[in-house]
């Protein structure tokens, strides 16, 4: 008698390797030497098959595998009444194959019902106080007139007779018995012979409804809402599926958003700029002043604390930042530019003082380019 190959090394697996860990490099392995995925040579693969398949049979049952441990293959041998037999071998099929060939347990005869979104559009506004809104969906939900149940009213579904209601039918293949979802009733084990004339046997229909959304302060774009219960209804009397509202906030034509704080821009004149002034800007509460110190520069940002966005999972409400922009006077008159003028030459007359940023800069560059000729 040829000896045996050790259940270990036919696993690819340590001594001490976990149920997990073998149990899923026989699923890798199953997969390999499966002989329909070995056309060129299905006899040999069947061969590693079932080889592999007794290795996991055996070293998959603790008190088999504690046998082996003690007493190598004549622990599990079939005259000492300790081989497995191939009465497992559909559930161990089953459970590595089962996604292809459909399982092998009947489908529950009740499915719960499919979720549902909705993309739904905010103002900032509306985002950062919060609000209430209705919202209209096309749905399926549970046929009034079966009940759910796809049979006519007065009748219902019956054991399919091809099947006889397990769900499952078996299929012969060859050294293979597989099982695979039963194709007249889809698994269920029931077939509705005279179906309801409103669903047509299907035990939902199609509506519109109309719901009630309370929408949390704070929320941003990308946020969802999860209205239990109020997705599509369940087949069979299943439970109904969810609706989630996908939140997404319009582009303000003031504000920009970022997390819990909001930013603006101000433009603000040439004179204000230079002597400072006290100016109005808004927020989402209202107008509030804000101070602009003399001789501000383009670019500059003002922090209004707390008037920013209280976000909808807490923490301290945001800032509000105001960056100043300098306009520049445009559409002058004659003597607006004669005065501009003659401030421009009092203020080059002054040097480096009054623009110490353009100085530096016309300094930089002729520095630059001294060192390129140099």
């Amino acid at each position: 008698m040829a000896t045996k190959e050790d259940f270990y090394k036919l696993l690819n697996v340590d001594r001490n390797a976990s149920d997990a860990e073998i149990k899923k490099s026989y699923r890798s392995l199953a997969m390999k030497y499966h002989p329909d995925r070995n056309a060129d040579n299905p006899e040999a693969a069947e061969v590693k098959f079932k080889q592999i398949k007794e290795a996991y049979e055996v070293l998959s049952d603790p008190k088999k595998r504690s046998a082996y441990d003690q007493f190598g293959h004549a622990g599990v041998d079939p005259s000492m009444g300790g081989r497995p037999g191939a009465e497992g071998f559909s559930d161990i099929f089953g459970d590595v194959f089962g996604d292809i060939f459909g399982g092998g347990r009947q489908r529950s005869n009740v499915q719960r019902g499919s979720d549902l979104r909705y993309n739904l559009e905010l103002t900032l506004e509306e985002a950062v106080a919060g609000t209430e809104t209705k919202i209209r969906i096309p749905v399926l939900v549970s046929c009034g007139e079966c009940n759910g149940s796809g049979a006519k009213k007065g009748s219902s579904p019956v054991i399919c007779t091809t099947c006889h209601g397990h769900g499952q039918v078996r299929m012969q293949q060859g050294f293979f018995s597989v099982q695979q979802t039963c194709p007249t009733c889809r698994g269920t084990g029931k077939q509705i012979k005279d179906p309801c004339g409103k669903c047509h046997g299907q035990g939902r229909v199609q509506e519109t409804k109309t719901l009630s959304a309370k929408i949390p302060a704070g929320v941003d774009t990308g946020d969802r809402i999860r209205l239990a219960g109020e997705g599509e209804a369940g087949e069979r009397g299943g439970p109904s599926g969810d609706l989630y509202i996908e939140v997404r906030v319009k582009e303000h034509n003031i504000f920009t958003r970022d997390g819990a704080n909001l930013y603006c821009e101000v433009p603000i004149s040439f004179a204000t700029a230079c002597l400072g002034d006290v100016i109005q800007v808004p927020t989402l509460d209202g107008e509030v002043k804000l101070t602009i110190p003399p001789e501000t520069q383009t670019g500059k940002s003002f922090r209004l604390r707390g008037k920013g966005v209280k976000q909808v999972r807490g923490g301290a409400v945001g800032d509000l930042l105001c960056k100043v922009k300098i306009e520049t006077p445009v559409q002058l008159t004659k003597e607006q530019k004669a005065l501009i003028e003659k401030l421009g030459e009092s203020l080059s007359s002054g040097g480096k003082h009054h623009s110490p940023q353009e100085h530096s800069w016309i300094d930089g560059v002729k520095s630059f380019f001294d060192k390129l000729t140099g």
